[in-house]
Formats: C-alpha cells, structure tokens, sequence
C-alpha cells in the first residue's frame, strides 16, 4: 500500500471514529404525540422549516415479521431533519467537509418495554466540533421540553 493510502486508510478510520459519539438524550414522560409535537413546534419556532420526517418506529413495526425481528422495539419513533441556512453557512465555511452534518436531526421514542416514558435526542455535534449546531439543537429540544 502506497503511503498516501495508507495516510488516507488513517484519516478515513480516525474520521469514522470521531462519528461514533454516543447521542445527548434528555428523558421525559407524557404521551408520545404531544412530545414529539412539541419537538415539531420547536424547530418551526426556531424559523426552521422540517425537510423530512421518518416514522422509524412505525417502519420497524410493520416489516418486523419480514426481516425475522423478535420483538418490538418502540411503540413510535420519529426523527425530524431540518437545517439552518445561518448555522449551516458558518460550520461550512469553516470546513466544507461539514457537509456530512446536514441535515441536523432530532429524534423522539418511547421504548416498548418503557411506555410512557419519552426519549428526546440528538448526535453530539459539540463532540464534531460543532458547538453552533450543537447550540441550535440543544435550544430547540430545551425550547420543546420546558
């Protein structure tokens, strides 16, 4: 392998493992749809427009039996992807590589074996160097849950 190779087989393995930051989750408890409404009503809030919403929970329900899954894993899940025109603009001027981080996303669930008992969270962008958008997303799910 020639050394550039191998310098960039590095970089792609140290990259690879600066994204294996665990999410920041804050827990709360109340009915799933009024939680991840307030989600929703946040990010508009913020000015923000939802480009997409995946229903992961309910994908996972219905193709639990064709795929062999055991058992249930939320009783609903969503994660909303949205972006910011000002924070995006900053984090890519500084880096164009922080492409990778758009869409930002927020996600909320409630566990099977947990109802009642909400989960709101997002991936440690401050852990990607990226205290802005770690900033917009934390005041979002702040603005949603208090």
């Amino acid at each position: 392998m020639s050394m550039f190779r191998t310098a960039a087989a590095l970089l792609m393995l140290s990259a690879t493992a600066g994204l294996a930051q665990g999410p920041v989750l804050y827990e709360t408890e109340g009915e799933f749809a009024d939680i991840a409404g307030a989600v929703e009503d946040a990010i508009i809030n913020a000015g923000l427009v939802i480009d997409n919403t995946s229903h992961v929970g309910a994908m996972l329900n219905r193709t639990k039996a064709d795929v062999g899954g055991e058992k249930d894993i939320y009783t609903e899940a969503d994660v909303f992807s949205f972006c910011s025109a000002v924070v995006s603009r900053k984090v890519m001027e500084r880096d164009p590589h922080n492409i990778q981080s758009c869409p930002y996303g927020i996600f909320v669930y409630e566990l099977a074996d947990a109802p009642g008992k909400i989960v709101v969270g997002h991936r440690d962008y401050a852990a990607e160097d990226l205290p802005e958008v770690q900033e917009l997303v934390a005041g979002i799910v702040d603005n949603a849950l208090n």
